[in-house]
């Protein structure tokens, strides 16, 4: 199988092991400071990655972003400040844990049902990849735009608390990714008479703006707020905080269920980790023997929202690599990353450049395993260590960083106030309740579906019946149309009379 070709490849580079067990320390510290997300870091590190070889830059960023997603559970359990928004779900029963001074414990269940979490998914993305591939290959322009359709109307109605504001957020997305020349008539459209904008918006300095730059400045805000670190009285009671396997085995069911469930919702776009791991933790709580338990310090509940959080990770690469579509954010940066390199996404993909694209699966699960022992012996460190850092230091920090980031993409100045604009405009969207990932995502997708759309309209002699005459094309528009008015609907019901 070409995974063990791709093993093969990983383990006779040295610098590819190397990235990828840094990857997986970066991720994890990354992902327990609370606030920054893995999102942010990749994207301050992809001009790093300009200067590297193709399997190592896309497997740094790729084991971060795996790391950082359970580097979130440690701020959750040991501080009462998840990492990341997924990991609130792990708080609920890790905290109270960590208040009974058995943090190391809890600490050690989440890295666990994570890493089983994350390799089940890849497994499963392995395996299934490649027939998802081929089907994508027999997909014309009308079905290819009725995926992206589904998707932007998925990712604007699920993402947030808001159908209109996710939407919203969708439509300016689509609106900024028109910036630049007509891929038909390369008249230009939106620029202002900017000539730097011909070519469109560029994606880094906008992910840079809108996951790093707005973070800073959504940091300002509760610079009063201080961050109560609970005081472990047994962290040197090394019984105490031991995991045996008689503790862990009522955890099982709940880890391959959550495995399952986190996978489907992977490869779902826009959906995300947090809504697998909180839909986990509430199925995981329904059928335990012990659900009086949960919420009070269950291993159990830290161990099902975890599993589902990671095992996300591996299927949210699937629509990227063979449709082209981003899954969850982290895989929406990693675009920039394939282009740079000179790979082109989709189906295609896999009959050009198979052995690149396995070579990274097995970097992944080479990752799960670094990432996996760094955590299970070192996760309370990192937790302490975090603690000595002080905000004043670490934000502004990363506000400069930033900005170098933004420059170094393309030496261009005009990239550091895109960034800026982006910044300022991402802290706004989340200020009053818009939703920067669906941005980011429409806004990677927008091209894509506009020439999938323009071709369509070529083949066809009717017009938009293209898209309903067509049986695939049909049933994606039909999918699109009934998620906003399930989403709409449940809006209503709970607004109440």
């Amino acid at each position: 199988m070409e995974i063990f070709a791709g093993l093969l490849t990983v383990f006779s580079d040295p610098w590819v092991c190397m990235w990828i067990v840094a990857g997986a320390l970066i991720g994890m510290v990354v992902g327990a400071i609370p606030g920054l997300t893995s999102a942010a870091a990749i994207a301050m590190l992809v001009p790093v990655t300009f200067y590297m070889e193709p399997l190592s830059a896309l497997a740094f960023l790729y084991v971060i972003g795996k790391s950082g997603r359970y580097g979130g559970s440690i701020a959750a359990i040991l501080f009462n400040t998840p990492g990341t928004a997924a990991a609130a779900a792990t708080q609920i029963d890790g905290f109270p844990l960590s208040q009974r001074g058995l943090s190391s414990k809890a600490m050690k269940v989440a890295t666990v049902s994570s890493a089983i979490g994350d390799f089940t998914g890849d497994v499963l993305l392995i395996l299934f990849v490649g027939f998802i591939a081929k089907v994508a290959l027999m997909l014309g322009p009308p079905e290819l735009f009725s995926i992206y359709f589904a998707a932007f109307v998925v990712i604007g109605s699920v993402i947030g608390d808001s159908i209109l504001k996710g939407l919203a957020s969708a439509a300016l997305g689509i609106v900024v990714a028109m910036i630049g020349l007509d891929p038909i008539t390369s008249q230009d459209r939106l620029t202002f008479d900017f000539f730097q904008l011909s070519g469109g918006v560029p994606l880094v300095p906008i992910i840079i703006g809108m996951f790093v730059f707005a973070e800073v400045f959504a940091q300002l805000e509760k610079r009063d707020r201080k961050v109560e670190a609970f005081q472990d009285p047994l962290r040197d009671d090394k019984t105490a905080n031991r995991l045996t396997w008689a503790e862990y085995r009522p955890c099982l069911p709940h880890v391959f269920r959550s495995s399952f469930i986190g996978a489907f919702i992977g490869m779902l776009p826009g959906l995300g980790s947090s809504i697998a791991a909180f839909i986990s933790y509430g199925e995981g709580k329904r059928r335990a023997a012990n659900a009086d338990e949960w919420g009070k310090g269950a291993l159990e509940g830290v161990a099902a929202p975890e599993a589902a959080n990671n095992a996300v990770s591996g299927p949210s690469m699937a629509p990227l690599l063979t449709l082209g579509i981003p899954g969850s954010t982290i895989a929406a940066i990693l675009i920039s990353v394939f282009h740079i390199h000179g790979f082109q996404l989709g189906p295609t993909l896999f009959l050009t450049s198979r052995e690149i694209i396995y070579s990274l699966f097995a970097a992944g699960l080479v990752g799960i395993v670094a990432y996996g022992i760094i955590g299970f012996y070192g996760a309370a460190h990192v937790g302490r260590m975090i603690l000595k850092i002080p905000t004043r230091i670490l934000y502004p920090l990363i506000f400069l960083t930033s900005f170098v980031s933004a420059y170094a993409a393309r030496g261009s100045l005009f990239d550091v106030w895109i960034m800026m604009i982006a910044g300022v405009t991402g802290w706004l969207m989340r200020k009053y309740g818009f939703n920067p990932p669906a941005f980011i995502i429409s806004f990677v997708l927008a091209r894509g579906a506009e020439e999938a759309f323009r071709q369509s309209l070529r083949l066809s002699d009717d017009g938009l019946m293209i898209f309903v005459q067509r049986p695939v094309a049909a049933a994606f528009i039909v999918i699109g149309v009934v998620v906003i008015l399930m989403r709409a609907r449940r809006m209503s019901r709970e607004a109440g009379p």
